[in-house]
């Protein structure tokens, strides 16, 4: 069973359709394994790279978890107060220009292969 789907289904419009087609740019990339985390969907590959937060009657924000690590320099990302979380909310798949998306994805993932985390836990 995919819990990641049943979770999108499960969704209200528009965030329905947002994370859906987030969901089918993200699964392009072979190396990222969707798990649902925090009733969420997250996407894994070594570590947690990104996940998807439906906000209602906002959208659907595709929020980085090492985005204070990323370089954004197509500005795409907002950390909205967070020390360690970037992302981009969408209200409309219309909004969603896949250029700076896929060019910080692409980072994630290399930071990810490159660069282990260390948790700031203790």
């Amino acid at each position: 069973m995919d819990f990641v789907l049943d979770f999108i289904l499960e969704q209200e419009e528009p965030n329905r359709s947002i994370l859906e087609y987030l969901h089918e740019v993200l699964s392009r990339e072979p190396e990222l394994v969707p798990r649902i985390r925090y009733d969420i969907p997250f996407y894994f590959r070594t570590s947690w790279v990104c996940y998807l937060k439906p906000i209602k009657e906002v959208g659907v924000e595709l929020a980085f978890t090492r985005g204070n690590e990323l370089s954004n320099a197509n500005g795409l990302l907002d950390n909205r107060g967070r020390s360690q979380v970037a992302g981009v909310i969408y209200t409309s798949i219309k909004e969603i220009d896949l250029r700076p998306l896929q060019e910080t994805l692409q980072e994630a993932l290399l930071l990810d292969e490159t660069v282990k985390y260390k948790s700031k836990r203790k």
